[in-house]
């Protein structure tokens, strides 16, 4: 069994973004795993400011809710960023968050490729919708998600599922009138099978 953590960087309550990760989750956890959902809409996480208080063992100077995430983000096996696309990418709010995993990497003496921290060893995967579905419509959200979080921070790929093609921007979530859903439900269920 593995404790897998979902955050979800913005979108509709109720929107496509949500409706991927909860069967996404709904797969894990018929699998067997413990699972759990965080939106970033019920959470203030403001984005680093490069202070380094964090470096000289001091707590985050940011007042915000990311220290409440801190515990669930450690005890978590795998690391799941969901958001729908916002300008080509990841939203804000998920950016933001994955920029205050700066306050939680440590110091190491012998760091690979130049950086200067070394992060907890977490696997990740990314889960994606948007309106467009062109060929390019992913690619700078997954090259941000490869050199930040997998390169850089070192997590482990899991996988990604990029759901193009849900509907209007303006209109009500489409992603049911896809293949979507059952996909995300299949990589749930199936990201730790043997």
């Amino acid at each position: 069994m593995k404790n897998i953590l979902v955050i979800q960087g913005g979108g509709r309550p109720n929107g496509n973004t949500s409706q991927l990760a909860d069967a996404f989750l709904k797969g894990a956890l018929e699998a067997g795993h413990k699972t759990e959902k965080i939106s970033l809409n019920k959470f203030e996480v403001k984005g680093c400011i490069g202070c380094n208080a964090c470096r000289y063992g001091k707590p985050c100077i940011q007042k915000d809710d990311f220290n409440k995430i801190v515990p669930k983000i450690k005890e978590a096996d795998l690391l799941v960023f969901a958001s729908p696309l916002f300008f080509w990418t990841i939203s804000s709010k998920l950016k933001a968050f994955i920029e205050r995993f700066y306050c939680i990497a440590e110091e190491d003496p012998n760091p690979p490729y130049g950086r200067y921290e070394r992060y907890p060893v977490k696997d990740a995967a990314l889960l994606m919708t948007s309106a467009d579905d062109f060929f390019w419509t992913y690619e700078q959200a997954v090259s941000y998600y490869k050199f930040a979080v997998i390169n850089y921070m070192g997590f482990k790929d899991k996988g990604m599922l990029l759901a193009g093609g849900c509907g209007d921007t303006n209109g009500r979530p489409q992603i049911d009138k896809t293949d979507h859903l059952q996909k995300a439900y299949d990589f749930g269920k199936n990201i730790y099978k043997e």
